[in-house]
């Protein structure tokens, strides 16, 4: 039998042998752990103008109006600025993303953004734009329809409403491949397979796990905490194939690092559930002073005594500052954590005596400080 008939006919018994293992496990498939290494999209930027628009363009910006001028040329025709009007038309920038693999004649999704001073893109229609890399090379051309979710309508008056955002729009498939991008995967003798949480108790359990299901020690390698090298067959059909075998291997990941990640602009705090607290005893309470400043008002008469009778008239009025200060400071709450206390316990202590966001933030920033809290806190 020949030697790539031997491999097929392997990858098809060990492929069946995962399936008939992953129907019973609940481990998290290789693919959802971990990407290969030179399998990625690539970034793709152009400028462009979009006409047809509805009175609500760029206007009379100058970099349109030279834009406008510029295409209308090459076309042969020929006119100064000042012919030009940009009511109808917006210089866009216009990006999108290059999937891995993808050949000349494919199309990809692009999206369209404002430049200048344009309203609104709806109703619009991108001109041939080339896409570039970051090599500067053109990978592919850009030209079609707007389809626009937002809206703006403005008043007379000046008045205007705007709903979600009219100078961002898409094109499906707007977008033609016209340059293949280079990749290692097909040529390399080796698959480096990178985590998308670096850990090194899970490299090496995807090592192990891809060694088990080959049978065979050499296979898989983790080089660090972040990448498993794999080695893979030198036929582009055998490598696509094994692909398709390794990235359906069922892993258990390690378990993460104790973190507590509190969100400062929304006041949304995630506790890790290996999140542990040494004994301590915490005591929190809010004070709140209040400050009203007034002004008093007394009002004055002034008496004016002749030989016949005594006119009683109004004086000028005494203003004097008036200030209250409140304060008002419950009682503290207090409450001891015991020594291993785990995720639901500091919750139902923590809502037992109605701490809010910011009291949680100032709780575990405290017993951090105190180097009572087992855990990495992140603020983002």
């Amino acid at each position: 039998m020949p030697q790539g008939s031997k491999f097929i006919g392997m990858i098809a018994l060990v492929l069946a042998a995962v399936i008939g293992v992953s129907e019973t496990a609940r481990a998290d498939r290789l693919k959802d752990l971990a990407s290969v290494a030179g399998v990625r999209a690539n970034q793709l930027v152009g400028y462009g103008i979009v006409v047809g628009l509805s009175g609500t363009g760029d206007g009379n910006t100058q970099l349109t109006l030279q834009t406008i001028q510029s295409m209308v040329a090459q076309f042969g025709q020929s006119t100064d600025l000042a012919g030009i009007k940009g009511k109808n038309a917006a210089a866009v920038m216009v990006t999108g993303d290059l999937p891995p693999f993808m050949k000349p004649g494919q199309t990809m999704d692009v999206t369209v953004s404002t430049l200048g001073e344009a309203k609104s893109l709806r109703g619009g229609t991108l001109l041939m734009t080339p896409l570039l890399g970051a090599d500067g090379q053109t990978y592919a051309i850009a030209q079609g329809n707007l389809l626009v979710g937002g809206l703006g309508v403005e008043g007379g008056d000046g008045s205007s409403v705007i709903v979600n955002v009219p100078t961002v729009g898409r094109i499906p498939r707007g977008a033609s491949v016209e340059r293949m991008v280079d990749t290692s995967f097909l040529n390399n003798p080796y698959l480096v397979l990178n985590l998308n949480q670096g850990d090194f108790s899970t490299a090496y359990r995807v090592s192990e796990a891809i060694n088990a299901f080959l049978d065979d020690t050499s296979i898989a390698t983790p080089i660090d905490g972040t990448s498993v090298r794999v080695k893979a067959p030198e036929e582009p059909a055998q490598k696509v194939a094994f692909m398709s075998l390794i990235e359906n291997i069922e892993v258990d990941p390690a378990r993460p690092s104790a973190k507590v990640v509190v969100n400062s602009r929304t006041g949304t705090i995630v506790i890790g559930g290996d999140v542990r607290v040494t004994p301590a005893a915490v005591s929190h309470g809010s004070l709140t002073v209040r400050i009203d400043e007034d002004k008093k008002v007394t009002p004055t008469t002034t008496a004016v005594v002749n030989e016949n009778q005594a006119v009683v008239a109004p004086g000028a009025p005494v203003v004097e500052d008036d200030t209250d200060i409140m304060i008002d400071q419950p009682d503290a709450q207090a409450f001891v954590f015991d020594p291993g206390v785990d995720l639901s316990s500091i919750v139902d202590t923590m809502n037992g005596v109605g701490a809010t966001p910011a009291d949680l933030v100032a709780i575990l920033e405290a017993l951090r400080q105190a180097g009572a809290l087992r855990a990495e806190l992140v603020v983002i």
